[in-house]
């Protein structure tokens, strides 16, 4: 299967199994052109089939100045091509606080983030599923949830998804609105427990997961070194990357890339397809500003792994467990697993 029904109230939508993601066209010291990001935005809506949606993400903390930099991209993106607008399912992260990202899932802050998200749309798409970035420990998220409901009976978006949650978050909140997809690191990288858990309840909920860094942040595709790195890039602060860890996962890498090799794909093809076979509801969203990149991506929905590939994959991960935090090794304020 190259594509997923979502679930709860979006199960009427087909996507492709392979979305693309937007933040790295933005979060970065020198954002790239229109120009290359609207061949790169174009070229994944090609690979996908007329009756199928690509799911697109963004998030209203995706840029640096202003904050909402990504999602004026997009605004400029169907403006120039608006017969576009339709071949897509637009997911838009936000409710974080202002100055910081501090999870408020506050009303106020909740309806300041979505209106200051369909501020920066202007109009040009509608945001299809709005999701509450990281969750805030100090509201309930079943009233968070109920929050979301209204402003989706007020018309400020369509669907509620949830993002870097717990199973048992998501058993609370799919109780209160049907939750269409829940957004999760994903990758050879990163399999912890905890993921195994909500694909396991995603599953039984009939909820879409969202494979956010699929490819390790570039890293899992063998093309990316920390020194390939620009100069206040984000990613060269990743404990993951560090010397004192470095030489360790990147064994990981090179056996990846072996497996790769031996099946006449890609380092980047093979964990997208492995995070495939890790449930019919699990979509990726890898992310590149590089039509070619984007091609070769979302050519890996059509890539099936056998039984014997996702064992030798199994057995890699088990030889060289991951060494260092998904973020940094001490991650209290990066606000997972809420």
């Amino acid at each position: 299967m190259t594509s997923v029904h979502l679930g709860g109230t979006a199960s009427h939508v087909e996507i492709y199994k392979i979305g693309l993601g937007l933040m790295m066209m933005t979060a970065v010291p020198i954002p790239i052109s229109d120009d290359q990001a609207f061949e790169a935005i174009k070229t994944a809506i090609s690979c996908v089939p007329e009756n199928q949606k690509l799911l697109i993400n963004s998030a209203e903390f995706y840029g640096r100045n202003p904050r909402v930099a990504n999602l004026h991209l997009v605004a400029r993106f169907f403006d120039k091509y608006p017969e576009l607008a339709d071949r897509t399912f637009l997911s838009v992260k936000g409710g974080l606080g202002v100055s910081d990202f501090t999870p408020d899932s506050s009303t106020d802050n909740l309806r300041r983030s979505v209106d200051a998200c369909n501020a920066a749309l202007n109009g040009k798409k509608r945001i299809d599923l709005f999701e509450c970035a990281r969750v805030d420990k100090r509201v309930p998220i079943e009233e968070a949830m109920k929050t979301l409901k209204g402003f989706v009976e007020e018309g400020k978006f369509d669907h509620i998804g949830l993002s870097e949650v717990s199973a048992e978050t998501i058993e609370k909140a799919n109780k209160i609105v049907g939750v269409v997809a829940v957004e999760i690191e994903v990758s050879p990288w990163s399999y912890e427990e905890e993921t195994k858990k909500v694909i396991a309840a995603t599953q039984r909920l009939g909820i879409t997961v969202v494979a956010y860094s699929p490819l390790g942040r570039g890293f899992l595709t063998g093309k990316l070194k920390k020194s390939d790195l620009a100069e206040g890039d984000w990613r060269s602060h990743l404990a993951r990357v560090q010397d004192n860890v470095a030489d360790n996962n990147q064994k990981i890498v090179n056996a990846l890339m072996a497996i790769a090799e031996k099946k006449n794909v890609t380092a980047a093809q093979l964990c997208l397809a492995w995070v495939a076979s890790l449930g019919s509801q699990v979509v990726s969203i890898p992310g590149s500003g590089k039509a070619a990149r984007v091609k070769e991506n979302l050519e890996a929905g059509a890539i099936i792994l056998s039984e014997e590939d996702v064992k030798e994959i199994s057995g890699l991960l088990d030889k060289y467990p991951v060494k260092g935090g998904r973020y940094a090794d001490d991650q209290s304020d990066a606000h997972l697993w809420g």
